[in-house]
């Protein structure tokens, strides 16, 4: 076989893998009122299934990167996949929460060798030209896996059953390992011989550890104050174990990060940018595709299928980026597509009112869609720039970690910009409905602000509530909420699109122009 031929298949591998280990992420989403019924447990129980994934990922992606720059990334990679395609067999057959869980947390272990490397790998088994378009491929792939989970998880749920989403990965999975195995080149084993940073491993697991875990407590319990040290005890703890991971760094020999990388404003830029994207874009999907359902009435196919509206912008600008990157400044347009995505929010939160319908959404959703599918891929060509091959995986691992850290800030401060904006909305206006006594508003804005926003549609257009003889303007007044609290949201993400812009255009350099520490 030709060699074009190979490089390609390798290509299509590292994209496999990738795709299951970002679309496990939301794809758990649509599947949890079903496991709800099946395990017989609370939403809040639940809630663990999703977040010991997210938690897990952000903690192994670092560590997997060096190891697979110090051993050889095709090996990591591989021994990646083969752990998470067991985990997944295991958490289809789990009998409890307590497997489901602990499978979640092995899986991710998986998909963070998967995402971290595949970036380098493609990276290292691809020169010129066809390095951008690889790259930009990957890129499209990222954007579409993180948007297509509703739309791949209803579809299974609903024909198949909750664990369907789980076997799924096992013959992907297995058709991945043997086109690695032999389609893809190793890399060289950069310092195999070298002893293992162990402090800067742990402690870096220990700092984006108590990072995550300190932001999930405060999105689970949006009534806790930021001071309090159920949630302020774990980020004190992380800023004070990442002054010791630099510290450590500064003093070990060969270290797990080599610290003159942040010396690079290119870099610097790079992973604003990958923060953005998670904070306003990612973090997003969460609550549009909430709305979609729980507001607008949609299955969760339906909405996947709506949502597609964003994704598929993935697939037709992906494969193209490399083109442009090559013929134009990838800074700007990186830059003015950040832009784009910030204006789409904005049209977005114009379209909001009590009748949404999809017809007012698909405007600002491509716009979003096309800020999605130029980005990702752009940024994964850029980030890889001017890196030191022996380099490659744990700038891919930096790229990945800001992006993942940004969605978790993103779910966590939107969220509470939504709770914020909602019982304020509630506050000033169910007093004023005609025939509602004081006491009553008063208790139905508690059980309003405790249900959170998600459940505001459920309570108002109860059966109990429909016999009230203030029922329409009751719903009225939770329908206005609901649209006041995502249009903070949307304000909130569209602002920080821009930052991100701007940031792209002031410190990221275009390769011709740049040097790998400035």
């Amino acid at each position: 076989m030709q060699k074009g031929y190979r490089q390609w298949l390798a290509l299509a591998a590292m994209s496999l893998g990738t795709f299951m280990g970002l679309l496990d992420v939301t794809v758990v989403n649509v599947a949890l009122p079903t496991m709800a019924t099946h395990f017989n447990s609370t939403f809040t129980d639940l809630q663990w299934v999703l977040n010991i994934y997210t938690l897990v990922l952000a903690v192994s992606l670092l560590i997997l990167s060096k190891m697979g720059d110090m051993y050889g990334r095709k090996k990591i990679f591989v021994a990646s996949i083969i752990l998470f395609v067991v985990a997944s067999a295991v958490n289809g057959f789990a009998p409890n929460l307590l497997v489901l869980d602990i499978g979640r947390g092995v899986q991710a272990i998986g998909g963070a060798g998967m995402n971290s490397l595949a970036m380098a790998l493609v990276a290292s088994n691809f020169s010129g030209s066809k390095r951008g378009l690889a790259l930009g491929i990957l890129g499209s792939v990222i954007g579409i896996s993180t948007a297509s989970g509703p739309l791949i998880g209803g579809y299974l749920v609903e024909a198949f059953g909750w664990s369907s989403i789980f076997f799924v990965n096992v013959p992907v999975g297995v058709l991945t390992v043997i086109l690695t195995l032999v389609y893809v080149n190793e890399t060289p084993s950069y310092g195999a011989n070298e002893r293992i940073d162990f402090a800067g491993m742990g402690l870096s697991a220990a700092t984006l550890f108590s990072l995550i875990y300190g932001l999930i407590q405060k999105e689970g319990h949006n009534t806790w104050a930021w001071t309090d040290m159920r949630v302020a005890g774990w980020l004190i703890a992380a800023v004070v174990l990442f002054i010791a991971f630099i510290f450590a760094e500064q003093h070990v020999k060969k270290p797990m990060i080599d610290l003159s990388m942040f010396k690079s404003v290119h870099l610097i830029g790079t992973l604003v940018v990958a923060t953005g994207l998670g904070i306003a874009l990612y973090s997003f999907n969460a609550f549009m595709t909430v709305m979609m359902q729980n507001y607008m009435g949609y299955s969760a196919f339906d909405t996947g299928v709506r949502q597609l509206t964003i994704s598929v912008w993935s697939l037709i600008l992906g494969p193209i980026t490399g083109m442009l990157g090559a013929r134009f400044s990838k800074k700007r347009l990186i830059g003015f597509s950040l832009f784009v995505g910030g204006i789409g929010f904005l049209l977005f939160m114009n379209a909001v009112s009590t009748r949404l319908s999809f017809g007012d959404m698909w405007p600002a959703m491509i716009l979003m869609g096309i800020t999605n599918g130029l980005v990702n891929p752009l940024l994964n060509t850029a980030g890889m720039e001017g890196v030191a091959p022996q380099e490659m995986g744990m700038a891919s691992g930096l790229i990945n970690v800001f992006r993942q850290i940004g969605t978790t800030i993103g779910v966590v401060g939107l969220g509470l910009i939504q709770d914020s904006r909602y019982e304020t909305y509630l506050g000033a206006h169910l007093s004023k409905i005609t025939g509602m006594p004081g006491a009553l508003a008063t208790t139905l804005k508690k059980v309003l602000v405790d249900a959170g926003p998600f459940a505001g549609h459920g309570v108002a257009f109860s059966k109990r509530m429909g016999h009230m003889p203030f029922a329409h303007d009751f719903q009225t007044v939770v329908l206005a909420a609901y649209r006041n609290s995502m249009q903070g949201i949307m304000l909130a993400a569209a602002i920080v699109l821009f930052v991100a812009g701007i940031a792209a255009l002031v410190l990221m350099r275009d390769h011709q122009e740049s040097t790998d520490v400035e």
